[in-house]
Order: structure tokens, then sequence, then C-alpha cells
């Protein structure tokens, strides 16, 4: 009976976690970064970028640095979202931004612009 329960138990876990409920686990040497979801609004994207670049050097996002094209908010959002994600240590919650955010394993960069990774 016990090892029916142990099953059980892990059944039940294995479709929490494919259900999309569940927290995944990464380890923190796995390359990850942070980028703005394509639904999310203009209003929030704006919000993101203030919010992460009061915190963080958003000086690539300027004109005449290597992230300024595309110009537009969900570039920029998501350039700023990795840079905040990056500087707090990669977890899960700093990459919410209000359930805006995106983790991604594969990398962002584009062109001449690099998404940091690391320590920033």
């Amino acid at each position: 009976m016990e090892r029916l329960s142990m099953n059980l138990s892990s059944y039940i876990l294995l479709l929490y976690l494919i259900s999309g409920g569940g927290m995944v686990v990464r380890s923190q040497s796995e390359k990850t970064w942070c980028v703005a979801k394509p639904s999310t609004d203009e209003v929030a994207l704006v919000d993101n970028i203030s919010y992460a670049c009061s915190i963080v050097d958003c000086t690539i996002l300027q004109e005449g640095h290597s992230c300024f094209y595309p110009n537009n908010n969900i570039s920029h959002a998501s350039i700023a979202m990795n840079l905040y994600f990056q500087s707090r240590g990669r977890n899960n919650w700093n990459c919410d931004f209000k359930n805006s955010g995106l983790i991604v394993s594969t990398d962002p960069s584009f062109g001449g612009c690099i998404y940091p990774f690391g320590n920033y």
C-alpha cells in the first residue's frame, strides 16, 4: 500500500507540474533570460521599462547605443527586464513584472544587441 501511495503522489505531482501549476526549478548555471510576453499591452511595457531602468543601468537602450533599434516598447522592455532579471540573480520572481515577463532559455540577442547573462 505504501508503494501505491508513493506512485500516486508522484503521478499527482507530475500532473501538477505538466499543467503549469508548479514552479519550474532551474539550475543557476542554466542560461536564461527574461523577456516581455508578446501579449503585454503598451502601458505595462512602459511601466516595466520605467521600473527596471530606475534600478539598473539602461544606457544600452538609448539612441546611439547597441540596443536602441528596434525602437519600440516590446524590444526596450525585454532588454530592461532582462537587465533587471540578471542583476537580481535570475530568480523566477525577478521576471514576473505583474505576469508580463517570460523566462526563456534561447538567447534573445540579435544583431549588435547582446542580452547580458550572469551577474550583470
